[in-house]
């Protein structure tokens, strides 16, 4: 089964997606969108990059990759986290909480990439 984009409609009026596993365990949430059509262009942006490599910035000389990538690094509390950058290096995705372990990050990455590969998109919210 694969994950699915969740688009809701915040009570400002916004719109944002949450990306879902199979399970249901939301693996990321957007940012907020003004308009349904720029939340839209946001999961697709999603779909076309979570498949990226990843660059390991904890390392003492990390090899330095193309957009798209993935770019694993220390937070200022020492915590491993990871952000996703397009194909134009703009920041599309970021671990919303540290991790205590690298292994920890990659699994969060791995979870993304595999839940975004062939995800539906659901905007039944948006009916009620």
């Amino acid at each position: 089964m694969p994950g699915r984009f969740v688009i809701t409609k915040t009570p400002k009026g916004f719109y944002r997606f949450s990306l879902q596993a199979a399970n249901y365990q939301t693996v990321l949430t957007s940012k907020n969108y003004s308009t349904l059509a720029t939340c839209r262009e946001g999961v697709e942006t999603i779909k076309k990059n979570a498949q990226a490599p990843i660059e390991d910035q904890t390392l003492k000389n990390p090899e330095a990759l193309k957009f798209p990538k993935y770019e694993v690094y220390f937070d200022s509390a020492g915590q491993y986290r990871y952000r996703l950058l397009a194909s134009n290096g703009m920041n599309i995705a970021l671990s919303e909480d540290g991790y205590a372990t690298k292994s920890g990050c990659l699994n969060g990455i791995d979870a993304i990439s595999r839940a975004a590969l062939d995800a539906t998109i659901d905007e039944s919210a948006l009916k009620a």
